[in-house]
């Protein structure tokens, strides 16, 4: 009889025992998961829809909807490497090239608590191109946080390459297929400012931007330029909604070319390089964006 009743209190000391036990491994657990590292490689990547791809203010698209999309793997010594692509059409199909893939990589580094200096190359390709279309451009951007505010600085540099060389004259020599300086080859340099502000208890982001161009005041290889006027102004002002992983954003581009400016490129400077309508005239840019 005193043996079954020990038994029995000691079987039921050891329920609450155990499961106390039980608990404590499972808050053991939960707390190491807590407090483990994170991964040291991470993947991150966006996919968008836009009304036009404007790359410093001019029209890659023709002035019509683009997809695009990127997708970046980064590790926590601060390396990073990635792919970015988007469709093109008219003035941006470089020699008949109808997308534009990116390849990038550089090294973010953490300066202080609210600034981060980043440090890149970016290859930029055209499958499908003509020849002597692809080029590389270095970049250098230095971005602070103060509260709500972000503010970006940045330099990007593309040293002498034929693909953004000053080939053609005019835009009349591109249209008669006559190179006026075949093999020519020139350096581009853009220099831009990016602001953002958080209102606070929002999903809203004011945004701007204003960058300047310097580069080769003609068309190259490919009847482009990145800077076909040899310098100009581009800038503009919008504002981000964000909800999750979503973020649509509404803003006013444009650029310092005038139409009377951009005649000698003509007709491979405009909408449908037909001579007619402006690519870098202000206009209003509509965009969704997943993040994952």
């Amino acid at each position: 009889m005193r043996f079954h009743f020990a038994a029995a209190v000691i079987a039921s000391l050891s329920v609450p025992v155990a499961a106390q036990a039980q608990s404590t491994a499972e808050a053991g657990a939960e707390a190491v998961a807590e407090t483990a590292p994170p991964p040291a490689v991470a993947i991150s990547g966006s996919a968008a829809i836009a009304s036009d791809y404007r790359f410093r203010g001019v029209s890659q698209s023709d002035k019509e909807m683009a997809v695009q999309g990127g997708i970046t793997v980064s590790h926590d010594s601060g390396l990073y490497a990635g792919v970015w692509a988007s469709n093109l059409a008219g003035w941006g199909t470089f020699g008949g090239a109808n997308m534009e893939l990116d390849l990038i990589g550089g090294y973010k580094a953490q300066l202080a608590d609210n600034a981060t200096l980043d440090v890149g190359l970016t290859w930029y390709m055209y499958p499908g191109g003509a020849d002597k279309t692809d080029f590389a451009e270095s970049y250098v951007k230095l971005t602070g946080t103060a509260g709500p505010a972000t503010l970006t600085a940045g330099v990007a540099y593309a040293p002498e390459q034929q693909a953004i060389g000053k080939w053609y004259n005019t835009g009349a020599d591109a249209a008669a297929g006559v190179y006026t300086n075949p093999g020519d080859k020139d350096d581009n340099l853009y220099l831009w400012g990016d602001g953002a502000l958080a209102l606070a208890g929002t999903p809203f982001t004011a945004k701007a931007h204003v960058g300047h161009s310097w580069g080769q005041n003609g068309l190259g290889p490919n009847a482009t330029a990145v800077s076909p006027t040899g310098e100009y102004w581009d800038w503009s002002l919008g504002a981000d909604a964000t909800y999750k992983n979503l973020t649509f954003n509404v803003s006013y581009v444009d650029t310092d070319i005038s139409n009377r400016e951009a005649t000698f490129l003509r007709p491979s400077f405009s909408k449908g390089q037909d001579g007619t309508g402006t690519i870098a005239g202000g206009t209003l840019v509509v965009s969704l964006t997943a993040a994952f």
